[in-house]
């Protein structure tokens, strides 16, 4: 068996007309020179292939260590299915103002009009200001001339599900499940690996060319859910020294862990990489093949599929640990 032992990738972080200068003040890095909205951590999307930052394997892509190492990375089923492409991209997002208004695709229709996997995503959120507030899914049922009636008359917003965000929130949003963060969120965001996303609604903003963003209204048509759902939104209060499940779908398990002692974490059983994300406190991470390496709030490490263990040893009063993994 190959000893290859967790891997960090180098965070793309990524410049948008709504980001803020949150992120790199979370990771503990110097702050950006221009407003950033999203830290891809890790990602198999085409032309943004993560680069491993440090260790014997630094300055590889992500798709280069599949292609040496799929089934030891990923796990056989995994790589069976997903092959060299990484299956989960993983972010932490900063919005300094409104999101616009979207939804995204199931795989079915992203492979007819695109030729890519559909976009199922689950939000965590971290720090959000006093008053921010998340949509998610609709008030009501509304029929598709109904929504294009309230995008003409711009109040749109009126029909979604509004929540004020608390540290803690999650929101799971299946493709199809209309959405958007407000203003004043810090989120970290789990999702198939994915970039297409059909803008329904937008405020009208002005774009940094003085133009308005484009909006997709008639490939979200075909897109969105008009039905109302009850699993929108759900506060999680962790459970100290013990793994909670955040979410399972057909596209990853989201679990969370908050620890002021040693933690062994399980990996070999489920035939599966786990993705271990800090999103609070720091500790370092000790794997059954004598690897070691830390890890601190805005960490996030992939830990391979032969791994059959790993222990979290909290270096802090506490660490909170958000694990994703593909079953």
């Amino acid at each position: 068996m190959i000893n290859i032992g967790p891997i960090r990738f180098k965070p793309y972080f990524k410049p948008v007309l709504w980001g803020g200068s949150r992120i790199a003040a979370f990771k503990g890095m110097e702050p950006n020179d221009e407003p950033v909205g999203e830290s891809w951590e890790i990602s198999g999307l085409e032309g943004f292939e993560s680069v491993v930052a440090e260790g014997p394997y630094a300055g590889e892509t992500v798709e280069s260590l599949l292609q040496k190492y799929g089934n030891d990375i990923l796990g056989r089923n995994n790589y069976r299915i997903y092959g060299n492409k990484f299956p989960l991209l993983i972010k932490f997002i900063d919005a300094s103002k409104d999101l616009s208004i979207q939804v995204h695709p199931d795989d079915f229709l992203a492979r007819e009009r695109h030729g890519c996997w559909g976009k199922t995503e689950l939000w965590y959120t971290l720090d959000p200001e006093p008053g921010a507030c998340v949509y998610s899914g609709l008030q009501a049922s509304i029929t598709p001339s109904q929504l294009k009636e309230h995008i003409d008359n711009n109040t749109f917003s009126d029909v979604l599900a509004k929540f004020e965000a608390k540290r803690g929130d999650l929101f799971y949003l299946p493709a199809g499940r209309i959405h958007s963060i407000g203003a004043g969120n810090m989120i970290l965001e789990i999702q198939q690996t994915s970039d297409i996303t059909y803008r329904v609604y937008d405020y009208n903003r002005i774009d940094l060319n003085g133009k308005k963003r484009e909006l997709h209204i008639d490939e979200a048509l075909d897109a969105i859910d008009f039905r109302v759902h009850e699993d929108y939104m759900r506060h999680i209060d962790p459970l100290v020294n013990r793994e909670i499940v955040l979410k399972e779908c057909p596209y990853f398990t989201a679990t969370l862990i908050t620890l002021d002692a040693k933690y062994r974490l399980q990996i070999a059983r489920y035939n599966s990489f786990r993705i271990i994300i800090a999103t609070r406190g720091c500790g370092e991470i000790v794997d059954n093949q004598g690897n070691r390496m830390a890890i601190r709030q805005g960490d996030t490490l992939l830990i391979p599929a032969n791994v059959r263990w790993v222990d979290i040893v909290p270096t802090s009063a506490d660490i909170e640990i958000v694990t994703a993994y593909i079953q």
